[in-house]
């Protein structure tokens, strides 16, 4: 499913940001600097050198969810996520996230969530974690903290992501999948903090507070 772009609203949100989003190079160092809410980017595993990615291809045990899994190409459109608050709220577009934040990632191109829950992974037996919901809604169990040193996720910072429902850290091992998504990672949940699960944000659409999705801060 490499590259793939599908249609539909997911698909035209994505092409439209792209669209969209400019370089500005006035932005300030601060503002640049952080990681924000409605942001568009690519989480990469800074452990296994993986980007989180997701596709329309189900998982033939466990859940039978959308499976989640690691790539090692940067250019692949399925492995932008979409930074989000819980179904409440709390997360204004444009708002640095802060360490310690509930937020959900919801996958661009076929609007789920990412979500785990008590499924073991078909490869390493850790916490199967998956893609759920639809157009972004979910449920509870698509809720991560972001742990993350000081006040607010610096892009330039490695980062965890904890479940909230169940403490396991969003983690890679290196365990690679065979057919029909040959050479993929597993992407797990553990129950500790280690090398495996610290992550970096990448490339992506850095929304600047007040500012529209064209006066976003664009690094695609």
């Amino acid at each position: 499913m490499r590259g793939a772009s599908r249609g539909g609203v997911a698909g035209a949100l994505l092409g439209l940001l792209l669209v969209l989003s400019v370089r500005r190079g006035g932005a300030s160092k601060a503002s640049a600097g952080l990681v924000t809410c409605g942001s568009v980017l690519k989480l990469l595993n800074t452990h296994h050198k993986v980007r989180l990615h997701s596709h329309d291809i189900k998982y033939g045990s466990g859940s039978g969810q959308q499976s989640v899994t690691g790539v090692e190409a940067s250019d692949d459109a399925n492995s932008y996520w979409r930074i989000r608050g819980g179904s409440e709220g709390g997360c204004p577009r444009g708002l640095p996230v802060r360490c310690g934040q509930a937020v959900r990632l919801t996958h661009v191109l076929t609007g789920k969530n990412l979500h785990t829950h008590h499924f073991p992974s078909p490869l390493s037996n850790n916490q199967e974690v998956s893609a759920f919901g639809e157009d972004g809604e979910g449920d509870d169990l698509d809720l991560w903290t972001v742990r993350c040193s000081g006040q607010h996720w610096e892009r330039e910072a490695s980062v965890r992501f904890q479940h909230v429902g169940t403490s396991v850290f969003l983690s890679v091992t290196g365990e690679q999948y065979g057919n029909p998504i040959r050479g993929q990672h597993e992407v797990h949940g553990m129950s500790s903090a280690n090398a495996h699960n610290t992550w970096k944000a990448m490339e992506g659409i850095f929304i600047k507070p007040g500012a529209d999705l064209s006066t976003g801060h664009d690094e695609l």
